[in-house]
């Protein structure tokens, strides 16, 4: 991230039960059913670190739950652990830095999270579960068509993002400024108030974006960037990625998979 309604104060904390709650904290016994080598932070939960909205991965519900194509995911994990699934909404930094995972705040985390090398020296990443490209979204008629065209303009992007990486790498032979936000929310309400002149994200999230708002944005051009995302653990949690790359496995298989894919993000890729 990618990677998000109004700006997360980076202290605030909200954890979302979906089921049953947690036994409490601090039990890190292993867990029945799905694997007794799996140690979970919370007896009877698979604790989920994510950062809220990032739909179509990640959002609340009109009651206020966390629903979406990652959540989906998790809750085939749970299943296959036999637990239940408790969302915290964080910061996003405190995610793809690892930390975390590390400091034992969640098991796991679920967050349209591209896999980088760097990265990947702090997180124990799943097998890759999603291909992600990154789009420049524009006010509906605007002459931007692409980077090159941003010549003198603002672009925004979100903080922590691979999609801030792609614009950074771009900004001196584009001749444009970055300004940041702290969520999508943000950005496509600076977008849309004429605060920048385009903004970058991951395709997906733009859609959704685009669905709620018709007629008033568009996307001017996608950027294949190669990115793929996946789940995040604590460096070492080797059975807890054994159990979810089993689970990602079987739900390609068994048509689980394509079915949130159609649900959340639309027709599978061929």
């Amino acid at each position: 991230m990618t990677t998000r309604l109004a700006a997360v104060a980076a202290a605030a904390l909200t954890t979302f039960a979906l089921g049953a709650c947690s036994n409490g904290p601090g039990n890190t016994g292993p867990q029945s059913g799905g694997s007794d080598e799996v140690q979970l932070i919370n007896a009877g939960s698979l604790t989920v670190c994510t950062h809220l909205p990032y739909a179509p991965f990640e959002a609340n519900d009109d009651s206020g739950q966390p629903v979406g194509f990652d959540i989906d995911l998790m809750n085939m994990v749970a299943k296959k652990l036999e637990v239940e699934v408790a969302v915290i909404d964080t910061p996003f930094e405190g995610i793809k830095s690892g930390q975390d995972m590390a400091t034992g705040k969640c098991d796991i985390a679920a967050a349209g999270m591209t896999i980088t090398e760097e990265r990947e020296k702090a997180i124990l990443f799943s097998e890759p579960y999603f291909d992600a490209t990154q789009a420049l979204l524009v006010p509906s008629g605007s002459d931007i068509t692409d980077l090159s065209s941003m010549k003198g303009k603002k672009l925004g992007a979100q903080s922590a993002t691979t999609g801030l990486d792609y614009a950074k790498e771009h900004e001196d032979e584009n001749g444009y400024s970055i300004v940041e936000y702290q969520d999508v929310a943000s950005e496509t309400q600076a977008l849309q108030s004429g605060q920048i002149d385009a903004a970058v994200n991951d395709l997906p999230v733009w859609t959704e974006v685009l669905k709620q708002n018709p007629g008033k944005l568009e996307v001017a051009a996608q950027f294949d960037t190669g990115e793929q995302y996946g789940f995040g653990m604590k460096l070492g949690n080797e059975a807890l990625k054994k159990v979810v790359d089993e689970t990602l496995a079987t739900a390609k298989s068994d048509g689980s998979y394509d079915a949130a894919y159609n649900k959340w993000i639309g027709e599978v890729p061929e």
